[in-house]
């Protein structure tokens, strides 16, 4: 299905959503007929109100503010603003209190009806606000999922600040600096960590820093090599926030994945290349090889430098693989005459 940008069925409707889930206990059967019957029911005549326009496609809007001279937005382009959006007296989302009084960001794609909220986002500028309507039944004809109280007629109000217009260019330059700027920052952090512990590391292109402590046996481990390994993962302050040797957190057992499918950090991926069979080290992984600005929980924060101390317990061809490879030579075994050297 076409990706709708519905912007506030989206985010909105999730907020509002989270309220009616926390709420169902509180409410009895009665109400719950009752609220089945009022969905069912039309709402009343919406009526445009005094000073709000209609445009060609049938979207009805007002703006508030207009500040001249500023680029308006347009298709791939990066738009950050406030939003508010209700039906009637029933809050369904506000940026301002759910998003930590910071503007939401949106990359801008094609509407998906006429009349989409998107066409009233490409009339604004920074600086600018306004007020658009967008009825239900729009919505729901182009997919989207409606809270079980929304009646056939009611219009959605969004009251929208717009904050920023950014182009698909500037936001992959900004990208790229900020990225820039995080390499260096981290990997002062792993020298400075280095140094002040007395640890001489290996650095590699991509910015990993790796220590062996015991050398194993045999090849490195390799791309596509299904590996087992302990490890224990720590932030530069020394806090520990994962490990399979330790039974504070409830999985005591060796780790097993195929290296290099990206079923693990970049930093993992790579860093084991560097341990065979039986090594022990340690990986200093800068955040772009880790979460990045993602924190995936509490105890790892965004742009977090991370050390694992790892033991390369295995690293082997995966069995389902061999078997592949067997069956494979199989079906093309040669046969005499057939033009290959035996």
């Amino acid at each position: 299905m076409k990706k709708l940008f519905l912007f506030a069925a989206a985010i909105s409707l999730t907020g509002s959503a989270a309220f009616a889930q926390t709420n169902t206990k509180k409410k009895s059967s009665a109400t719950k007929e009752t609220s089945k019957v009022a969905t069912e029911a039309p709402a009343k005549k919406f009526e445009i109100p005094t000073g709000f326009k209609t445009s060609e496609s049938g979207l009805i809007y007002n703006i508030i503010i207009d500040v001249p001279g500023g680029p308006t937005p347009k298709i791939g382009d990066l738009v950050e603003m406030h939003i508010n959006t209700h039906v009637g007296d029933s809050m369904l989302f506000n940026s301002r209190k759910m998003n930590n009084n910071q503007p939401v960001p949106f990359q801008l794609q094609a509407p998906a009806f006429k009349g989409d909220l998107v066409e009233g986002f490409m009339m604004m500028s920074p600086g600018d606000s306004a007020v658009f309507f967008v009825s239900v039944d729009s919505l729901k004809k182009a997919g989207a999922q409606l809270l079980p109280w929304m009646k056939p007629g009611d219009m959605i109000t969004y009251e929208v600040a717009m904050v920023s217009v950014k182009t698909a260019e500037q936001v992959k330059k900004e990208s790229e600096q900020k990225s820039a700027h995080q390499v260096q920052k981290d990997d002062s952090l792993i020298q400075d960590y280095l140094k002040r512990n007395k640890i001489k590391a290996v650095k590699t292109a991509s910015g990993l820093y790796y220590k062996i402590n015991t050398l194993g046996t045999g090849l490195m481990a390799a791309k596509d090599q299904q590996v087992t390994v302990n490890y224990t993962g720590k932030t530069l302050d020394g806090n520990i926030f994962d490990s399979n040797v330790d039974p504070k957190f409830s999985h005591v057992e060796p780790f097993t994945f195929i290296l290099g499918a990206g079923h693990v950090i970049k930093g993992w991926d790579e860093g084991l290349t560097y341990f065979n069979k039986g090594a022990k080290g340690t990986l200093f992984i800068p955040s772009g090889l880790a979460y990045g600005e993602r924190s995936p929980s509490p105890a790892i924060p965004a742009n977090a430098v991370l050390v694992f101390d790892v033991e390369m317990l295995n690293a082997e061809v995966p069995p389902i693989r061999v078997e592949k490879v067997m069956q494979d030579d199989h079906k093309h075994e040669h046969k005499e005459g057939d033009g290959h050297k035996h």
